[in-house]
């Protein structure tokens, strides 16, 4: 016969089963988020669970790398990326829902000085100074953050004396984290991730670079099409542009 103690564990193992299945999300979207959503996408997917009861996961990278894994197959709902190239791209190739693709958010280029840095620089131009030994940069290749620094830097001129200094990063967001852990003095990277992060946050003139549009599309071989379209609503919609709006995205007319 089975003991009072293993028939109260037994119970205990059965309850929490059915908790866990009382409280399991109906449905699950899988999202690929270029790096620079990292932080705001957060917030998203926990505004979105809670109107709707589906969990969001979600992959971050670099946008061309994402590109490249939807493009062989990888099992993507939908893809946020930080440009419209991309998301064309894809569209082309005959791999989004029709009618999925849109314009979300208008992204914004800072130049970062992370605390602690020795580094004097209160506007760009500072980058020529001594004490400015490393810039990390996300790779203009995969990267549209990485792009729009260039141009930047070629924009006022500053590319050749700046280039021998630029570290790559694979995406936006380790640009930031060369900075943050010291590895570079400054970082070219996205508003958003640096919201909070402390240090001196230059803004770049957008007139320096070609805008940022970031779009995003439902991929035709999700199975959750019908929730894949309510989060690209929810991001669309008055929430969603209030949460981005609050981590700097603008929004083009």
């Amino acid at each position: 016969m089975m003991s009072r103690l293993a028939k109260l564990f037994l119970l205990l193992v059965l309850s929490c089963a059915l908790f866990a299945q009382e409280h399991k999300p109906a449905h699950t979207l899988t999202v690929a988020a270029a790096a620079n959503l990292t932080d705001v996408f957060a917030e998203v997917a926990t505004k979105f669970k809670a109107e709707t009861g589906t969990a969001v996961v979600y992959s971050f990278g670099a946008t061309a790398n994402l590109t490249m894994q939807a493009e062989h197959g990888a099992p993507f709902d939908v893809f946020a990326a930080a440009d419209v190239v991309h998301v064309d791209q894809l569209d082309k190739e005959g791999l989004l829902a029709s009618g999925s693709k849109a314009i979300y958010a208008r992204g914004r280029l800072v130049l970062w000085v992370p605390p602690g840095s020795q580094a004097r620089v209160t506007r760009i131009e500072d980058l020529r100074n001594a004490d400015v030994r490393i810039v990390a940069v996300a790779n203009p290749k995969l990267a549209p953050y990485g792009l729009a620094t260039v141009e930047t830097l070629q924009k006022t001129g500053l590319w050749t004396a700046i280039e021998p200094k630029v570290v790559y990063a694979e995406s936006i967001i380790a640009a930031k984290q060369f900075a943050a852990t010291g590895n570079a003095d400054v970082a070219f990277t996205a508003g958003s991730l640096v919201l909070r992060a402390g240090g001196n946050v230059i803004p770049i003139p957008g007139d320096l670079h070609a805008p940022i549009d970031q779009a995003v599309g439902i991929l035709r071989s999700s199975a959750e099409q019908g929730e894949a379209h309510r989060f690209v609503q929810f991001l669309l919609g008055p929430q969603g542009r209030e949460i981005l709006s609050r981590y700097g995205y603008e929004f083009p007319r």
